[in-house]
């Protein structure tokens, strides 16, 4: 117990540093995802086929690979990254491939009627997409999202490879100096779990309200079974004939 409090302060900063991380490939990665979802669905084949080549170009790259490539080979022909730089852009290039098909595959769920009701309105494809499609994809991005959200806080722990020094690097330190794995490792992995609940709160919350913004039904309550047809509505005296 007294290695655990003797380095949790230097565990702290380390995890402080994964949340910067963390929240900067976030917002990069969902830049990148509203982006490459939005040309993948768009009508020019250009704008289709540059986010289709991005997709699966990093969709089908290892994050480590690309955080080494940043961080050592472009300094070679003259392109610097801060080692945090590099695992931000690297992670949110990753990531943001992912969410880009999630937010394809989300405008593409919405029912054609609501495309056709928009035209009957004379709304722009502007107007059309900010005011009534992408409300409604929003709210089917959301999960996806805060799955994605999660692999990317625990993608963050690759970057100790490149120097960084985030949660999991500090954790090797304070291993290798106390010769104690259990208690530093125990501690590392129960900080990961506490911020990932955290994140899963926070996004489900987030889908509560969009549901309700949109005038959706929140789930039923746990315990509670909704009432069959016919059951409950005057003893099933409504049957036929």
């Amino acid at each position: 117990m007294s290695v655990v409090l003797q380095s949790f302060p230097l565990l702290l900063q380390g995890l402080i540093l994964t949340l910067e991380i963390t929240a900067g490939g976030a917002v990069l990665a969902l830049v990148l995802a509203f982006l490459a979802g939005l040309a993948g669905t768009a009508r020019s084949r250009i704008l289709r086929a540059v986010s289709r080549v991005y997709v699966e170009f990093f969709r089908g790259s290892s994050a480590l690979v690309l955080m080494f490539w940043f961080f050592f080979a472009l300094p070679l022909i003259g392109f610097r990254f801060e080692a945090v730089a590099a695992a931000i852009i690297a992670l949110g290039l990753n990531v943001g491939a992912y969410g880009g098909e999630v937010v394809r595959g989300a405008i593409l769920s919405i029912p054609p009627a609501q495309y056709e009701a928009t035209i009957a309105l004379n709304m722009s494809p502007a107007l059309r997409m900010r005011r009534v499609i992408l409300p409604q994809a929003w709210a089917s991005m959301l999960p996806p999202f805060g799955n994605l959200l999660i692999e990317l806080l625990k993608a963050t722990a690759v970057a100790a490879l490149i120097t960084i020094n985030e949660l999991t690097f500090v954790g090797q330190q304070q291993r290798a100096a106390t010769g104690e794995s259990l208690p530093i490792y125990t501690t590392v992995l129960f900080m990961y779990f506490v911020v990932a609940q955290v994140l899963i709160f926070g996004m489900r919350r987030l889908e509560l309200r969009t549901a309700r913004s949109l005038g959706r039904a929140p789930a039923a309550r746990r315990g509670r079974r909704p009432a069959l047809a016919g059951v409950g509505d005057g003893g099933g005296s409504g049957g036929v004939g």
